[in-house]
C-alpha cells in the first residue's frame, strides 16, 4: 500500500511511514501526469502495439521534464534508450516509412543545431538530441509541429514566468518540458492541427 501510485501518498499524508520525513511532491505530481497521459493515450489509441509505443514514450518524457526543470540538462543516458527504444517501437509497430521518420529526425534536429548556433549556446544539446530521437516516434511531419507547438508553449510561459517576475529575461529556462509538452500534443492533435492550418493557409 505504501507503493500504490498517487493513494499513498495521500495516504501517508505526504511523510514516510517510518521516519516521517517529508516526500517531495514532485513524486505525486509524476505519479498523477504519467497515469493520466496513459488513460488518454488508450482511449485515444485502443489496446494495441503503437499504444505502447507512446506510453513507453509519456514515461521518457515524464522524466525528461522533471530532471530538465531541477537539474537543466537532458541525461544523454535517456536520449539513448529512447533512441533504442524508437526503433524497437518502429520495427514492431511499422506505424511510419523510413522516409518519414528520416525527415522527422534530421529537420528539427538540423532546426535546433542552427538555433544553437546563432544563439550561442541558446540551446542545449539535450534539447538537440531530443528532437533528433523525436522523430523516430513521430515521424513527418508531426516532429516539426511538435517543435513549433513546443516554442509556442515555451514563449507563452516565458512571458508569464516575466510578468510575475519569476524569471529574469537572461535566466536559462529548461526547454525539456515545452518540448515535452509539444510533443505530447502532436500525438494527441498533431494532425487535426496540421490540417487545419493548411487549410487556414488555403493548402
Amino acid at each position: 500500500r505504501d507503493l500504490a501510485p498517487l493513494f499513498s501518498y495521500f495516504f501517508l499524508k505526504g511523510k514516510c511511514r517510518y521516519c516521517g520525513t517529508p516526500i517531495h511532491w514532485r513524486y505525486p505530481l509524476v505519479e498523477l501526469i504519467t497515469g493520466l497521459l496513459f488513460i488518454a493515450l488508450y482511449y485515444s489509441l485502443g489496446l494495441n502495439l503503437i499504444l505502447l509505443k507512446y506510453l513507453l514514450l509519456a514515461c521518457f518524457l515524464v522524466v525528461i521534464s522533471f530532471i530538465d526543470l531541477e537539474h537543466y540538462i537532458i541525461p544523454n543516458e535517456l536520449v539513448i534508450a529512447m533512441l533504442g527504444t524508437g526503433i524497437v517501437m518502429g520495427l514492431l509497430t511499422r506505424e511510419l516509412g523510413l522516409l518519414s521518420v528520416l525527415l522527422g529526425m534530421l529537420v528539427p534536429f538540423a532546426a535546433l543545431t542552427a538555433l544553437a548556433l546563432i544563439s550561442s549556446g541558446g540551446m542545449g544539446g539535450g534539447d538537440i538530441k531530443l528532437a533528433g530521437v523525436t522523430g523516430l516516434f513521430l515521424g513527418w511531419p508531426q516532429s516539426i509541429v511538435a517543435l513549433i507547438l513546443s516554442f509556442f508553449i515555451a514563449g507563452i510561459a516565458g512571458l508569464i514566468m516575466l510578468a510575475l517576475k519569476a524569471k529574469k529575461r537572461k535566466d536559462p529556462i529548461p526547454f525539456g518540458p515545452y518540448y515535452a509538452a509539444g510533443i505530447m500534443i502532436s500525438v494527441f492533435w498533431g494532425k487535426t492541427l496540421l490540417e487545419l492550418y493548411l487549410a487556414y493557409a488555403g493548402f
